[in-house]
């Protein structure tokens, strides 16, 4: 690339050469200077999607409630459209092609990837093929992470995500009132154990393979907030790269159990208060907009409704030429 800084952003769209990923290895700065949502410079002028192609989840969530119908809404879970991995495949070759610089594709929903095996991992196999220029990312809860570690590699999948939001399981109890562990579905306090277990697991094995971990974790006024910052230490000595805190959300009219119980969400106040006493333990990401499971464009400007199936099906993508054209961006 040309015309870029020591951390490949432009100067005009990402900062100077003296910025936050300055003190990081060369190979590090390599896999995050052109990913908005590990380099918050990146965000300014790098592109992400995500494909919606993992209906099933197998843990429940009491902040989450996935619907495939609301356009209008922007939050983690929720998609308009959901896709075949083919249809999956054209969208990501037409949205490269579009937007030159659309970097990252990533799959996260809008249930968990990693319940639906079979259709996220032929996603992937078909886009290192065809798209090599694009980095693939997964978020997954983490409950199936160990067993499909091998697989993320042989994909050359370096960046993933975890939800962590409690390492206590009592706590856990509070947020996830049932998971689906081999076959049985098991509740309370022993789901919990058995999540967090598998999430520690997965964040290790994860790490010591090289594959950069951002851990998101929802602040949930309450219930973990004050449990937050012994999260952040346990999963930084582990080797996560990031660590996202963000803000619940609760409001009624999206049908999640926290929404109809009436739990609060943190204030902006709050939320900066328990970032900035994470600070020192964790690099923290602020400028996370808790994107939906099918967005597409910059972080907070989504540009889904331009590339809907109906859109894309007409569309005859040269991604050959496409390709040329994004080694300029």
């Amino acid at each position: 690339m040309t015309g870029t800084t020591a951390s490949g952003c432009s100067e005009s769209s990402c900062g100077s050469t003296t910025d936050q990923l300055a003190h990081l290895p060369p190979h590090i700065r390599e896999k995050v200077y052109n990913h908005p949502c590990y380099s918050e410079q990146a965000h300014h002028h790098y592109a992400r999607m995500h494909v919606a192609v993992a209906p099933a989840c197998n843990i429940q969530c009491n902040y989450c409630n996935r619907k495939y119908d609301c356009a209008n809404e922007s939050r983690p879970g929720v998609v308009s459209e959901l896709l075949t991995p083919e249809q999956a495949i054209k969208k990501t070759l037409a949205v490269a092609a579009a937007i030159p610089q659309m970097t990252v594709l990533g799959i996260a929903g809008p249930g968990d990837p990693l319940a639906n095996p079979a259709r996220t991992f032929q996603t992937f196999r078909a886009l290192s093929e065809q798209a090599p220029d694009i980095k693939l990312c997964v978020s997954t809860n983490g409950l199936s992470l160990p067993e499909h570690i091998d697989e993320l590699c042989r994909h050359n999948i370096d960046h993933v995500t975890i939800p962590i939001n409690c390492i206590d399981p009592e706590i856990g109890a509070k947020i996830y009132p049932w998971i689906f562990w081999k076959n049985r579905r098991i509740k309370g306090v022993k789901a919990a154990e058995i999540l967090i277990e598998q999430q520690q697991k997965g964040l290790q094995m994860l790490t010591e393979r090289g594959v950069l971990v951002k851990v998101n974790s929802v602040m949930i006024p309450g219930v973990n907030d004050e449990h937050l910052a012994e999260v952040s230490k346990v999963v930084k000595a582990k080797g996560a790269f990031l660590h996202n805190i963000m803000p619940l959300i609760a409001e009624a009219e999206h049908g999640t159990y926290y929404g109809i119980m009436g739990q609060p969400s943190p204030t902006q106040a709050e939320l900066k208060r328990l970032q900035d006493a994470c600070e020192g333990d964790m690099n923290m990401m602020r400028h996370c907009r808790q994107c939906r499971a099918d967005a597409v464009g910059l972080l907070g400007e989504d540009r889904g409704a331009e590339f809907t199936l109906d859109k894309i099906d007409a569309l005859e993508v040269d991604y050959a030429a496409a390709m040329e054209v994004r080694k300029q961006v």
